[in-house]
């Protein structure tokens, strides 16, 4: 017979929050419970110390991800999410920090050597700068990419496009150019829209009447 285990439970969110908030004193700038989860936003030059406290005085040893959002009409238009796990108290934490263009976020790296790789993604990604990470370079987006596509700012078009050059032997990047060439407008298109009756059309207009 199959023996079917039950899937862990979480642990409650009772008491964390008053506990967290007293441990981090003067280095929290808000705490709250939402959607579930305790969310602390920290200071953030103190999200090392803060941090710390968090992973070895209240046991959350896992830094599971890191996620970066973009808020254009803040004076500090991004936010760093790191996202914490407690394997022993089965309990998870979001620690938030605010950050713009020019204010660097101070590096984590000495406290999980994985968060080289999730800083990388965030610079890429939103153009934040980790102080203290001495392998800040893109690891999602080309070596020659312009820009950070996640910022809300970001054109969908980017602003370069690259191709393989048979003169070059070689890929080479240019300005985005639409080309019209291979479009075609022979059907319904978002441009212009046929004035014929499409081929199965006359159906549907027997079936409305």
């Amino acid at each position: 017979m199959a023996v079917v285990h039950a899937a862990p439970k979480w642990s409650s969110n009772e008491g964390v929050l008053a506990k967290l908030s007293d441990s981090l004193a003067g280095l929290l700038i808000a705490a709250r419970e939402e959607h579930g989860e305790i969310v602390l936003t920290i200071a953030r030059d103190k999200i090392v110390e803060a941090l710390t406290i968090l992973r070895d005085q209240h046991a959350y040893q896992q830094l599971m991800e890191m996620a970066g959002v973009d808020y254009p009409d803040r004076a500090e238009r991004f936010e760093v999410v790191y996202m914490l796990l407690s394997l022993t108290a089965n309990h998870r934490v979001l620690v938030k920090v605010s950050a713009a263009e020019h204010t660097p976020v101070p590096t984590v790296t000495g406290l999980w050597p994985v968060a080289g790789w999730l800083e990388r993604e965030v610079f890429d990604m939103y153009g934040v700068i980790f102080a203290g990470n001495h392998d800040l370079r893109r690891i999602l987006t080309d070596y020659g990419f312009e820009g950070h596509p996640f910022r809300k700012d970001f054109p969908l078009t980017g602003y370069q496009e690259l191709r393989y050059s048979q003169e070059e032997q070689r890929v080479v990047y240019e300005p985005v150019k639409l080309a019209q060439d291979l479009r075609q407008f022979d059907f319904m298109s978002p441009w212009e829209g046929a004035e014929y009756v499409l081929p199965g059309d006359e159906k549907a207009q027997g079936e409305a009447k």
